[in-house]
């Protein structure tokens, strides 16, 4: 592998002290590969490390984390030129790793490690919100963001994807749909939203697959709604038979406009933006990223 050119590792702080990490990435540098590791500690420090990146010519740059770090090194990179842009590698080291999941990308760290650093690389979308923020894999609305967001950290640690549908159940009591109106290409509702799934990706909150026909490379999002009528039976149906749901409401566009008239939170891959307005926008072939050749998510 030593004529493969060079790659920097940005990862999460979590994960820093992984001891099979620190083991694989060793063996790569003694088989000549070049592997720059940065940490992140806080929020904004993946932009930094991707000017870094810039500057030492790396061919790849690999988000080494859960959706969270993927997305903010995959809107770092966006943000480069055309020209000079690396390609995007992953390492899944999170709670719930959707976005790695669906793009079918090895568990196992060695695996991973070298789909990222010699892998096929793909032109993929992402959507930007607002002209401000992105997400590459999904933005989450309504009673499934606030569970997201609301979990507790060590919940988490202990029982990974199954930990938001745990909690969620736990506050029933909360639930209240958004009202909302929306509108893409050929699209408009308005109603009572209990969840509103955007994907680039399939699957958010650890396994649960919102929009299970999104490709990350057909210059179009996938938008699913559960809708807030009967709201205990609506979700009963809508987790054990979707497909026998009469609460989904599907779409798809390159864009979508959402108003909430008394404001509410999307989450885009763990990050929370909350408003009365959002616009939903995809740039497509915006990131090359490399992924294994049987990715799911590629049409």
């Amino acid at each position: 592998m030593a004529n493969y050119p060079a790659s920097l590792l940005i990862l999460n702080g979590k994960s820093a002290g992984d001891e099979l990490l620190r083991q694989a990435v060793s063996l790569l540098r003694e088989e000549g590969v070049a592997i720059h590791v940065r940490v992140t500690w806080e929020k904004g420090d993946a932009a930094r490390y991707i000017d870094e990146a810039h500057a030492l010519g790396v061919e790849t740059v690999i988000a080494g984390g859960g959706d969270g770090t993927i997305n903010e090194v995959a809107t770092a990179l966006i943000a480069l030129p055309d020209a000079n842009r690396p390609a995007l590698g992953i390492l899944p080291l999170g709670t719930a790793n959707d976005f790695a999941t669906s793009a079918g990308i090895p568990e196992s760290l060695d695996n991973a490690l070298q789909l990222a650093i010699v892998g096929k690389a793909t032109a993929v979308d992402i959507a930007r919100v607002n002209d401000e923020t992105c997400f590459i894999n999904m933005a989450t609305g309504g009673f499934g963001t606030r569970i997201t967001s609301e979990t507790p950290e060590k919940l988490k640690a202990a029982l990974g994807g199954v930990s938001y549908l745990i909690h969620g159940l736990v506050r029933l009591d909360t639930l209240k749909p958004d009202q909302c109106e929306i509108t893409g290409e050929a699209f408009h509702w308005q109603g009572n939203a209990l969840v509103i799934g955007i994907g680039n990706g399939r699957q958010a909150g650890g396994g649960q697959q919102l929009c299970p026909n999104a490709l990350i490379n057909d210059g179009q999002l996938e938008l699913r709604i559960f809708t807030g009528d009967e709201l205990l039976p609506a979700l009963l149906t809508t987790l054990t038979k979707p497909e026998e749901s009469p609460n989904i409401v599907d779409g798809q566009s390159a864009w979508f406009d959402i108003t909430a008239p008394h404001g509410m939170t999307f989450n885009l891959d763990g990050e929370p933006l909350s408003g009365e307005h959002f616009r939903i926008a995809l740039l497509p072939g915006a990131l090359r990223c490399r992924l294994p050749p049987d990715c799911p998510l590629l049409r």
